[in-house]
């Protein structure tokens, strides 16, 4: 939740005409990502928690593609990309990790 707090603060200050571009696909990326997470770990199988929990790494891998097309354009202030970049990584790896103890857990 961490990141969706920092692609809000970040995307506050990206150009007005962005509000139903660029801004709100970076901020339904990082919203999906815990909402996923949540939603899966509610779930009453494993398959189903990990089904999400790969929805969840596809959301932060876009977020992390959208990232870095609002560095190219200049959108938003540089330290706070990088502060939502790293989260992002970090988010990934324990993606990563929780999923690979899923499908350890299942064989």
């Amino acid at each position: 939740m961490q990141l969706t707090v920092a692609i809000y603060r970040l995307t506050q200050n990206f150009p007005r005409e962005e509000i139903y571009g660029l801004t709100s696909q970076i901020r339904r990326s990082a919203v999906s990502v815990p909402s996923n997470i949540a939603e899966g770990q509610g779930r009453l199988k494993t398959g189903e928690f990990r089904q999400f929990l790969g929805v969840a790494r596809g959301s932060n891998c876009e977020l992390q593609t959208q990232l870095e097309i609002a560095r190219a354009l200049k959108f938003g202030d540089p330290e706070h990309i990088d502060e939502a970049e790293n989260l992002s990584h970090e988010v990934g790896k324990m993606l990563f990790v929780m999923l690979d103890s899923l499908k350890t857990a299942n064989h």
